[in-house]
C-alpha cells in the first residue's frame, strides 16, 4: 500500500486510517512451571544418576541461572573456581541453535554475543559453592573439548538440545511421578526460571538479580511478577503498620495525644467560696514552714538575729526573710531592734 501510494497509483493509504494495533504478548512466566527447590535438587540429583557427565551443565541452569545456549559456550577459561567458597563465571558468548542453513559455519549452532547485548559484552554471575564444587568435579572427571568447552556432546562436537532433552524428559519421569504429565519444569530453561524466582523471593535486589541474568529490572519484574510467592503477608503487615502511624499522627493533631491523662482545671472545678484547704494539709504546710524557718535561722550571718522557739512571731517573721517585715538595724550596728517600731523621723 505504502508503495503504491508512493507511485502514484493511490491518492493515500488505505491502511493509515485503520487504529488496529497488534495486542501484546503476555511474557510473565506461569508460577506452574516453577519447581521448588527440593524439586529441583531431586531433578539434579535423578540425572546425576542418568548421566553425570550433564549434572554440571544442569546445575548451571539451576545454580547460575544461565540460558542452555550460554553453558553450551562455557569454557573452563571462563571460570573461577576456588577450593573454598563462591565462585565466578564470566559469560562473554552463547551457542543458540538454529538451523544449518541459516548460520556462518554449515552446523546447528554458532558462537554469537550474549542475549540482548552489544556484541562484546561480557557478564559476570557469581557462583554458589555447590556448583564450584560440581563444576571441578566436571573437569576432574570429563575434561574440556579441545577449544575449551567444559560440555560437549557424545561426539566432542557442541552439545545438542535432543541430546540433554531426552536426559531431562527422564529424569522428570522418575522424579516427579504423576506431576510430570503437568507443565511442572517441562523443559531444561524451566530451571532457569526456578533459579530466578528464588532469588527474588529470597529479597535479593532485583537491579543485582537482573544484572546477573542477563535481563532489564523491568522486563525481570515484567516475566518473574507472578512468580513472586509469600510477600503478601509481609506487604500487608507493612502496610496497616503505616496506616497505624498515620491515625495516630492525625488524632495527635486534632486532640492531642491520645495517650494523656485527665487532668482537672482547677479555675473550672473550683468552689463558689474559693478554695477550702483541710485542716491535715494546713497542719502540714504549718510543719513545713517552721521546718524552713528553723533552717534559716541556721544560716543568717549573725547569731543575735535568730529566732527562739519562745520568741515573738514578728521575730520568727523578721528573722525568716519576710520581705517588709525583716529586722531593722541600728545605726551604730551594734544591736538590733527587734519588736521595737522603728524612730520616727522628725518633720521639718
Amino acid at each position: 500500500m505504502n508503495l503504491a501510494s508512493r507511485s502514484g497509483l493511490l491518492n493515500s493509504n488505505p491502511a493509515d486510517s485503520v487504529s488496529w494495533q497488534v495486542p501484546k504478548a503476555d511474557t510473565a512466566v506461569n508460577p506452574k512451571v516453577v519447581a521448588s527447590p527440593a524439586q529441583a535438587e531431586a531433578l539434579l540429583a535423578a540425572v546425576t544418576r542418568i548421566r553425570p557427565a550433564l549434572a554440571a551443565f544442569f546445575g548451571c541452569l539451576y545454580y547460575a541461572a544461565l540460558r542452555p545456549e550460554e553453558a553450551i559456550a562455557l569454557r573452563r577459561a571462563d571460570c573461577h573456581l576456588p577450593r573454598h567458597g563462591w565462585g565466578m563465571l564470566t559469560l562473554t558468548q552463547a551457542a543458540p541453535r538454529t538451523a544449518a542453513a541459516w548460520t556462518g559455519n554449515g552446523t546447528s549452532h554458532e558462537q554469537r554475543g550474549l542475549k540482548h547485548r552489544p556484541e562484546g559484552s561480557v557478564r559476570a554471575v557469581p557462583i554458589p559453592p555447590v556448583l564450584v564444587t560440581m563444576l571441578r568435579h566436571h573437569d576432574r572427571c570429563y575434561g574440556t573439548a579441545p577449544d575449551g568447552r567444559l560440555f560437549r556432546g557424545t561426539r566432542g562436537g557442541p552439545l545438542s538440545e535432543s541430546s540433554y532433552g531426552r536426559t531431562w524428559h527422564t529424569a522428570r519421569t522418575q522424579t516427579l511421578g504423576p506431576a510430570a504429565d503437568t507443565t511442572l519444569a517441562r523443559r531444561p530453561y524451566d530451571l532457569r526460571h526456578a533459579a530466578l524466582s528464588l532469588w527474588l523471593n529470597a529479597g535479593a535486589a532485583p537491579a543485582q538479580i537482573a544484572q546477573r541474568a542477563g535481563h532489564s529490572t523491568t522486563t525481570l519484574l515484567a516475566v518473574y511478577t507472578h512468580c513472586i510467592d509469600g510477600q503478601d503477608d509481609i506487604t500487608n503487615r507493612q502496610i496497616e503498620h503505616a496506616l497505624h502511624a498515620e491515625n495516630q499522627a492525625q488524632c495527635r493533631k486534632a486532640s492531642g495525644s491520645a495517650n494523656r491523662r485527665y487532668r482537672p482545671d482547677p479555675v473550672r472545678h473550683m468552689s463558689v467560696h474559693g478554695p477550702q484547704p483541710s485542716a491535715r494539709a494546713g497542719v502540714r504546710r504549718s510543719h513545713a514552714t517552721a521546718a524552713r524557718t528553723h533552717s534559716f535561722d541556721h544560716r543568717l550571718p549573725f547569731p543575735h538575729l535568730r529566732t527562739h522557739p519562745g520568741g515573738s512571731s514578728k521575730c520568727r517573721e523578721r528573722a525568716a526573710g519576710r520581705p517588709g517585715s525583716g529586722p531593722r538595724m541600728a545605726h551604730n550596728r551594734q544591736q538590733a531592734v527587734c519588736g521595737t517600731a522603728p524612730p520616727e523621723r522628725k518633720s521639718r
